[in-house]
């Protein structure tokens, strides 16, 4: 049963760029280390009249962007082991040593076994 790492969080309009490179370099360590997607994509149509908007639920302040991303392993087993791997490149290790482009405080993140996959 595939399985799925899940991000909420907010990134300030100016820093998207930033953020964008950095995500960038992240997919490419993750995919290359095994996982199967990786996507990070920005609110762009964040008015419902059904449940908690985004932007509400993420803390959003104004001029902050709403970004939900996953990435896609095989199992949890698997996702176990790919993120073993990453917390131990190199790559990874000294682009947490940069300023991150966002509040690591405000990003919720969270494993989900996959129940529909159509």
């Amino acid at each position: 049963m595939r399985y799925i790492d899940g991000f909420l969080l907010t990134v300030p309009k100016k820093k998207l760029p930033a953020y964008l490179a950095l995500a960038k370099k992240a997919a490419k360590v993750w995919k290359e280390l095994g996982a199967l997607e990786y996507r990070e994509c920005f609110g762009e149509d964040m008015k419902t009249s059904c449940g908690v908007p985004f932007p509400v639920r993420a803390k959003a302040k104004k001029g902050d962007v709403v970004v939900m991303a996953w990435i896609v392993y095989k199992s949890r087993k698997h996702r176990d082991q790919v993120n073993a791997k990453v917390m131990q490149d190199p790559r990874i290790a000294a682009m947490c040593q940069l300023p991150m482009p966002f509040d690591m405080k405000q990003m919720t993140h969270g494993g989900f076994e996959v129940a529909v996959d159509a």
